[in-house]
């Protein structure tokens, strides 16, 4: 038996690495709203399974609640992909289907029970619940307190800055108004400018547009619900202000008058929804100024020419904003035919090991260039970060010099406490190079002495901080049982990037979740 829509949230996703746990995290919201918590865990394999066989492209997420069950469509533009295959999750039926340019994978899970959304088409059950509140009763009836309640809870679920506005326009709509659609504060001076609009038949959706396209929305400086003149629909305006701040506005529209109690829980709902928004608004501007801090503590640049040595880096920060994490590298010229490198790890994250971390970085090219060796470099080090007292933070590094001879490269470097560097031989074999001294910012007297390694053509190094080496999959680390040297000996006649690019990829796909900590990976090639 196929059932209605009976309501539906939907929401963009643009490509990149952080799609999939944003786009769980979304379902997650949505089978809150709809209270379909026994069957959250199998909504969310779900999503992870078809999001997974989208290809490195934008694609839109539509949950559709049909009473009876709940239906996902995974939407993307067709790029003649193989058909995909049955979920593993316990659907009753899924497919394929196209649509001009779009190609979309659905799914439906039944609700245990025939559970159905509670979407409100008769109002008047609302109004003598607000009329017992107007006369001083304890509540607007349980219906509301649930609504509002739920739509709370999705509202706080977010902190993405382009989803609220559509979280707003699919909690209204329905169950206070045929339509909504939500503008936000534009540049100085300039008016309110369209952010997302939905409609109970999307049929209509582009005729809407056009007609409030001619509408005069009004200002932000407005504090109370105002009427909105559009042909054939009943419409208010809502301000959505928070802490002060004019955000935006909603605008709702239905063919009655709006009854008082839902035009007053429409302005609860505003309030809520500014709130949200406003959240969302610093946690985005948190989210640059980590961004930018992030980048500013990354070397300026990587040599450009390197004879004899062929070169590269990874580096990805973990966290759903990038937070400024301790992981760091480091490549850079002091001569003719010699370079530096560094690859560390401060303890800790945020501002903290952000100094610290600058502090590595800069001191590092700083001695080196002042003709420090790479012994001297990190006792000067260890007692630069000792100095900064209560704010230090202790440090893991591997640090070298890089000298081109007619028979390879020549290495000087020191591991403080850092994982260990490997060697790996045309032959496969696979071994460690150098011997592991003292933290950094630990010990006052700690004295450091540079091992030597030669690398023939062919040879790489591998310096990896502990996001690699810690990479964990239920109780199982990525280099238990010797697990990084064995994916480094499969690495045999790959370039410098080719090493890299395998060992990151294995590290993705070491565990299911998104790794927790930050990665970095250095290789150095003698060519």
């Amino acid at each position: 038996m196929t059932s209605s829509s009976r309501g539906v949230l939907a929401a963009s996703f643009a490509a990149g690495g952080t799609a999939l746990p944003a786009a769980i995290r979304f379902t997650r919201e949505v089978m809150t709203a709809w209270a379909a918590a026994p069957i959250r865990s199998a909504a969310e394999r779900l999503t992870g399974e078809l999001v997974s066989e989208v290809q490195d492209v934008p694609f839109e997420i539509v949950w559709v609640h049909q009473g009876d069950s709940l239906q996902i469509e995974v939407r993307q533009k067709d790029l003649d992909e193989p058909v995909a295959s049955a979920p593993s999750a316990p659907v009753s039926v899924w497919g394929v289907s196209f649509s001009g340019a779009l190609r979309t994978r659905w799914a439906r899970l039944p609700l245990p029970g025939n559970a159905e959304v509670d979407v409100i088409d008769d109002w008047s059950a609302g109004r003598v619940a607000h009329d017992d509140w107007a006369r001083g009763g304890a509540s607007q009836g349980p219906g509301w307190l649930g609504f509002l309640a739920d739509a709370s809870d999705l509202l706080a679920g977010t902190l993405d800055l382009n989803m609220v506005p559509a979280l707003i326009a699919q909690i209204v709509v329905p169950r206070l108004a045929t339509w909504c659609a939500v503008y936000t504060a534009g540049a100085s001076g300039e008016p309110p400018t369209p952010a997302y609009l939905w409609h109970a038949d999307e049929s209509q959706i582009d005729a809407l547009r056009e007609q409030l396209d001619q509408a005069e929305i009004p200002a932000l400086d407005n504090l109370s619900p105002m009427p909105i003149q559009l042909a054939d629909w009943q419409s208010l305006a809502f301000p959505l202000t928070a802490r002060g701040r004019s955000l935006g506005v909603m605008c709702l529209g239905r063919a009655g008058r709006f009854p008082d109690d839902v035009a007053q829980l429409a302005e609860d709902l505003g309030r809520r929804a500014a709130l949200a928004m406003d959240n969302a608004r610093l946690y985005a501007q948190q989210a640059d100024a980590n961004r930018a801090l992030q980048r500013s503590l990354l070397p300026p640049g990587t040599p450009a020419e390197t004879p004899g040595l062929d070169y590269s880096v990874v580096y990805e920060p973990a966290g759903e904003t990038n937070e400024v994490g301790g992981d760091f590298y480091d490549l850079f010229t002091t001569g003719e035919s010699s370079w530096r490198f560094a690859i560390g790890d401060v303890c800790g994250t945020g501002p903290e090991a952000a100094a610290v971390t600058g502090l590595a970085r800069h001191t590092l090219r700083l001695l080196a260039r002042e003709g420090y060796d790479v012994a001297a470099v990190m006792s000067r080090l260890n007692r630069a970060i000792l100095e900064e007292g209560e704010r230090a933070r202790f440090l893991t590094l591997l640090h070298g010099e890089i000298t081109r001879t007619k028979k390879g490269l020549d290495l000087s470097l020191i591991s403080a406490g850092h994982p260990e560097a490997l060697r790996l031989r045309p032959s496969g074999v696979v071994e460690g190079v150098v011997t592991s001294q003292s933290l950094l910012g630990v010990f006052p007297e700690a004295e450091f002495e540079a091992d030597h390694v030669h690398l023939a053509p062919g040879d790489v190094l591998l310096g990896v901080t502990d996001g690699v080496t810690e990479r964990r999959s239920g109780s199982r680390l990525l280099d238990d049982d010797g697990g990084l040297a064995k994916l480094l000996a499969e690495c045999v006649d790959l370039s410098a990037r080719g090493v890299a690019e395998r060992i990151r990829r294995a590290v993705e796909e070491f565990a299911v979740e998104p790794s927790a900590d930050d990665l970095a990976i250095l290789v150095l090639r003698a060519d």
